[in-house]
């Protein structure tokens, strides 16, 4: 008698909550409510007649049976993945998805996307902003671009960042000390919150004391931090090549700072046997092309990116 197994939306909500350690985080990966995520483990957990998760008031954990059925499952999801994309008829009518952060997003990578887009004409491309963690190839991404201090396994690196105080040019006329820079001791910062180097990082390396981060404005990504520069809110720690178009057109400058090198990179990340289809192959090809001839115009200019 054939073994029965259990429901793949079950497994699918178990692997999801398993990686993340999270109801909700499971949830939001997969477009459907925590409570669906708890029911279906629940029914699961009922099925297999064990625990596979410790439930506390703010706190998830996998149980031993858990923690040992979960690379199992997360294989087999891998396995089937992997052999839909290899369909022929699938990989015909199927983009290329690239999950990456939003602002690296609008101000790098879509204005270069056109070129790609020339050399592949039938290949589409989803771009992914969402803050969700990526698993390959589960979750159906092909590429995640991260900010990373050590690089994953295969990964290449794309470029680094300079981070340089900015605000708007009114801004730093009303709170410059007498040598013309802005004076931190009398300027609002701008925080971006999930930054992983931000104002502390700055403050540490360029030996900058006095200067109090409990107060000003916090945002959750790098676009507001610059929006609210620019709106003359405060002072951003503005990263370079980011934020490059805003100081061109003159609606930030620079607030005669210092700039240092971001510690972390941008890596792009493929998943298993992207080298084996040419769609893929090219588009990664293509990318470190883009990065290439961007890297050299910037030491062109006398600027140093990475």
């Amino acid at each position: 008698m054939p073994l029965r197994l259990p429901p793949l939306p079950a497994l699918r909500f178990f692997e999801a909550a398993g990686r993340h350690l999270s109801f909700k985080l499971a949830a939001a990966e997969l477009n459907v409510t925590p409570s669906a995520v708890s029911h279906g483990i629940v029914g699961l957990e009922r099925a297999l007649g064990v625990d596979l998760f410790v439930r506390e008031p703010r706190k998830l954990s996998l149980t031993p049976e858990g923690a040992d059925y979960l690379p199992y499952v997360s294989e087999a999801l891998s396995l089937i993945a992997i052999g839909t994309q290899r369909l022929p008829h699938h990989r015909e009518r199927r983009s290329i998805t690239v999950s990456c952060a939003p602002t690296f997003a609008a101000r790098w990578l879509l204005p270069r996307l056109h070129r790609f887009a020339e050399r592949w004409p039938t290949i589409g491309v989803t771009v992914d902003t969402s803050r969700r963690q990526v698993g390959f190839p589960v979750d159906g991404f092909d590429f995640a671009i991260r900010m990373s201090r050590a690089p994953a396994a295969g990964a290449a690196r794309l470029f680094g960042e300079s981070l340089v105080p900015v605000c708007s040019p009114a801004y730093r006329e009303a709170v410059a000390g007498e040598d013309g820079a802005v004076d931190l001791r009398r300027a609002a910062l701008i925080h971006v919150t999930p930054a992983g180097e931000d104002w502390q990082a700055w403050l540490e390396r360029t030996g900058t004391e006095g200067v109090g981060l409990a107060a000003g404005l916090r945002v959750d990504t790098i676009q507001m931090a610059f929006e609210a520069a620019v709106l003359g809110l405060g002072v951003a720690l503005g990263r370079r090549p980011l934020v490059d178009q805003d100081l061109a057109s003159g609606a930030l400058v620079e607030a005669g700072l210092p700039a240092i090198e971001a510690e972390t990179a941008y890596w792009l990340v493929g998943s298993d046997g992207a080298e084996r289809r040419p769609d893929l192959l090219g588009f990664k090809r293509w990318l470190l092309r883009e990065v290439e001839a961007f890297s050299a115009g910037s030491a062109g200019t006398g600027r140093r990116t990475a």
